[in-house]
């Protein structure tokens, strides 16, 4: 069962400032570490990059322009996976800290029959709600969860999804209203979403005890 990867690079940036894509952590691009860890653990990789933006990094199948939304960038993204793909994994270049054992984990599970495999991590922290900057609800956390990329899909469940679907952030959100079978897997704390400037920071420090620690 063959596995493409789409890697989601099409993002202004508006909330880091601007492209965090391509910004630089130990020494590489976000998008060009994402690249090579799904290069090590699917068969082929598609990179989905902003309009009028030529691929200038690692090797792979296909760079193609994002769209507007997230959503119209995972469309853009699957047009140029075969139909042979048995399975698709759809992450975000703004995790540069995805593991190969992370892949692994959401692949197998979809080749084990899922539709949909989703990375989770509980929510330990309390949660509230504030409105117009005021607290209105402090909201339970039994049976939070946070979802992470890399998530992966059976593929045709995923083309369908989209197909007949609006347009939403979470493309697992769109295959479980299909119908489709969408299962848990743990996520990874190390795997954090670089949205600002101190995320890129945290990650820095992340890799650089990763390498004290090999």
């Amino acid at each position: 069962m063959s596995a493409w990867g789409i890697v989601l690079a099409a993002g202004r940036g508006e909330r880091f400032g601007a492209p965090k894509q391509f910004r630089t952590l130990g020494g590489r691009r976000l998008v060009d570490r994402v690249v090579e860890t799904l290069r090590a653990v699917c068969d082929a990789v598609v990179v989905v990059l902003p309009p009028g933006v030529a691929w200038d990094g690692p090797p792979v199948e296909a760079a193609v322009a994002g769209g507007a939304v997230r959503a119209a960038s995972v469309r853009a993204g699957l047009a140029a996976v075969p139909r042979s793909a048995a399975v698709v994994v759809v992450h975000d270049a703004a995790h540069p800290l995805v593991t190969p054992a992370l892949l692994e984990r959401v692949v197998a599970t979809v080749r084990a029959g899922a539709d949909a495999a989703v990375p989770i991590l509980p929510v330990t922290e309390t949660t509230r709600r504030l409105v117009a900057g005021r607290f209105c609800e402090t909201i339970a956390r039994e049976g939070l969860v946070l979802v992470q990329t890399p998530q992966a899909f059976r593929t045709e469940a995923l083309r369908h999804a989209h197909a007949t679907a609006p347009l939403v952030g979470d493309d697992s959100v769109l295959v479980e209203a299909g119908g489709g079978r969408v299962v848990a897997v743990a996520g990874d704390p190390g795997n954090i979403h670089v949205t600002s400037p101190a995320e890129l920071a945290l990650a820095e420090a992340l890799l650089a005890a990763a390498s004290q620690r090999a």
